[in-house]
């Protein structure tokens, strides 16, 4: 049967998502958690496709019967183990004869299996609009090194709504934002996964974000989404420079030299050779602290600049002189509730 992609979400929360596209489409995007059981290879579809353009729907539809028939099997087990309770949901792209077939096959071997209408295209159509829903938000800033992401990650503990924007986009922010991360996710990925969380929001209550650029790395914020991130509160975190420059020892001292290299040379002209040179001589001297002594005044220059062309938002400065990002969460949410 075919269900609406609110239905299909709502039930996808307890059933299986099978994703029956080729492994470069699901690579490229899909439903987080879903489980790709491709009914055709990258070059199968390649295949199929070809033969439908050049020969016709019935000659790309034989071809395409040839290739699945001795597969069928290796479907049903892969269904079967992956089903609840004997019911699984599944998708293709536009919804049309990729799963309708899976579907037959699979109620064939005794599964109830519904599939998505109009496929991951209404599934990508329907989480663009939800990210342009309306959510109150706080926005928490800081300059380079006030450990926003930690800060946030305890608010989170403590009951608070929270995107890890950072942690889900797997990048830091900044040139140094990949080093020792994980390879971050397609932009569309990036979306996905995002529209996840936003869906499962409680619209009554704020969401907390950590302030960022629309672009980290290769993944880039939902233009809607950004535009509610810049016209929200902003709390902005105020720690020494010395604070802040501890906190980035602690969390770059022990990555790869070469990766920080490259990582400083890719802000030159934002520094200058001199500097430049003076925070090279300093990494392989191991003097991390003067490294980021050096790369902070670009960085601070950088964001206080954005401050303060955010003329229309409301600011709320917060001294800090701990590190403790327990703390730090504890009196941002005292000022915030007492608004």
């Amino acid at each position: 049967m075919k269900i609406d992609i609110i239905d299909f979400i709502e039930l996808g929360n307890k059933l299986p998502i099978i994703d029956v596209r080729t492994p470069a489409e699901f690579e490229q995007g899909h439903i987080p958690d879903a489980i790709n059981i491709p009914l055709f290879s990258n070059d199968e579809r390649a295949v199929v496709g070809t033969l439908y353009k050049k020969r016709g729907k019935d000659k790309a539809v034989l071809e395409g019967l040839k290739i699945v028939g001795p597969k069928m099997y290796d479907f049903v087990v892969a269904a079967k183990k992956a089903s609840v309770e004997g019911k699984v949901l599944l998708h293709c792209w536009r919804g049309g004869m990729r799963s309708a077939s899976m579907a037959w096959l699979f109620e064939t071997a005794g599964l109830k299996a519904d599939t998505l209408e109009g496929g991951y295209k209404a599934y990508r159509s329907y989480i663009r609009k939800a990210l342009s829903r309306n959510q109150k938000i706080n926005i928490l800033g800081g300059m380079t090194g006030s450990n926003k992401t930690d800060i946030l990650l305890e608010m989170q503990k403590m009951g608070e709504q929270v995107i890890d924007l950072e942690g889900e986009a797997r990048h830091r922010g900044s040139s140094f934002g990949q080093i020792g991360l994980e390879p971050q996710p397609t932009n569309e990925q990036f979306e996905n996964n995002i529209a996840k969380l936003w869906l499962n929001l409680d619209p009554s209550k704020t969401l907390w974000l950590e302030d960022e650029s629309r672009v980290m790395g290769r993944v880039r914020i939902t233009e809607d989404m950004f535009d509610l991130i810049r016209i929200s509160p902003l709390y902005i975190l105020e720690k020494t420079k010395q604070m802040r420059i501890q906190h980035l020892v602690n969390e770059y001292a022990n990555l790869d030299v070469d990766e920080l290299e490259n990582a400083i040379k890719r802000i030159e002209k934002r520094i200058g050779g001199l500097k430049l040179k003076l925070a090279i001589d300093a990494l392989h001297n191991r003097d991390f602290a003067e490294v980021a002594n050096i790369t902070l005044d670009y960085y601070d220059k950088t964001y206080t600049y954005g401050i303060d062309q955010r003329t229309e938002v409301e600011k709320i400065l917060i001294e800090s002189n701990t590190a403790d990002p327990i703390e730090n969460a504890n009196m941002i949410l005292e000022i915030s509730k007492n608004r």
